[in-house]
Order: C-alpha cells, then structure tokens, then sequence
C-alpha cells in the first residue's frame, strides 16, 4: 500500500510547526519529514529531529547531486526535502508530512501530484504581526520583512487542497486531524488498506 503524503505550508507565524507537532502527537501513524536546513539552530531545537543542520556548501553539493526532492531559499536561508526518504517511506506504506513552503509545494506535486495540501493562515496580518513579536527572537526589521513575505505567500493559498485558519490551537488542530482522517476514507485509499473485503464483494 502506498503512504500519504500530506503538504502543511503557512507563513512563518502562522503557527504550523505547533500544529503539526500536536497533529503527530495525536496520530502516531503519520511521520514527519526532517528537511535539511542551512540556518542557524533556534534555542532547544536539535540536529536531526527539527532540522538536519548543514553549511551552505554542503547543501549546495546536495543540490548538485539532485539529492532534494524540493528546495528553496527562504529568508536568506536553503530549505530542502530529502528525495530518497520521502519514497522509501511512501513504497512502505508509511504516511508522511511535509513542513515546507508554497514554491517547495509546488516542486513536490510535480512528482506527487497527490500529495494532499494544507495552507495554514492565521485570523489577520496584525495578529500573525503580534506572533511574531511575541517569538522575541527576531529584530523589528526581520519581523517586517516576515510579514511582507507572508503577505505574498497567502497568495498562493489557492494551490492548495485544504486550508486552515488558526484562530484557535485546539479547533485548528481537530480541523487538520479531519483532513488526515477524510484523505484515508476515500476509495482508493481504503481499497488498497482493505483489499480483501473489496474484493470478496465482487465476487
């Protein structure tokens, strides 16, 4: 059987990183990608399990060797998915989770193009703005730039298959919980997870 694979996208602030964390905690049955990542380690985050850390060179080399399914440069950072984990997982069986942003959506569904997308937008720019301040990790600066970039970025909701308004963390997450659990009813899906059934009742 082959594995899901589902897009969750938003604009930084929009709180996706905590939706998704919430969404694996409630579902062990989907697996999250660990993208590679060229910016510097936040507070508490650790090698391998938020980001595979790595220096430009080497992500430029990886970039050379077609190793990412999808990259991106992302407020002066590279982002990058690894190819041959994502289809080993989903030859497996094994529902997978993208954290990526809209142009690495969109590199994505050109080879998957099932992949099932999900745009998360905060209730307003004011607030997604007071998010940001709240981080207290960035200058007054960065956070302007943040919001203009996802301004721009909520222009391409459209291109996506679900979307999520987080106004509220427990709602949003049993809305994004809905869509993991509505994409695995669908008949192809519990064609392949329930073979046998099906094919006892065309007999």
């Amino acid at each position: 059987m082959i594995g899901h694979l589902y897009i969750v996208t938003a604009p930084s602030g929009a709180g996706k990183t905590t939706l998704v964390r919430l969404l694996l905690a409630n579902d062990p049955a989907i697996r999250v990608s660990v993208s590679h990542s060229t910016r510097a380690p936040r507070v508490g985050e650790r090698d391998g399990l938020e980001y595979h850390f790595v220096g430009v060179h080497d992500f430029l080399e990886k970039v050379r060797n077609d190793d990412f399914l999808e990259w991106a440069e992302v407020h002066g950072n590279y982002y990058g998915t690894s190819r041959s984990g994502i289809e080993t997982d989903l030859l497996a069986g094994q529902d997978v989770l993208l954290e990526i942003d809209w142009q690495g959506a969109q590199q994505v569904r050109a080879v998957f193009p099932s992949a099932i997308g999900v745009f998360v937008l905060p209730p307003s720019l004011d607030e997604l703005e007071r998010r940001l301040c709240a981080r207290a990790t960035d200058s007054a600066e960065t956070i302007a730039r943040r919001v203009a970039a996802a301004r721009e970025e909520m222009r391409h909701v459209a291109e996506f298959d679900y979307v999520i308004i987080n106004d509220d963390l427990q709602r949003a997450l049993q809305d994004l919980l809905a869509v993991v659990r509505a994409e695995r009813l669908r008949y192809a899906a519990q064609r392949q997870r329930h073979a046998i059934l099906f094919e006892a009742t065309t007999r």
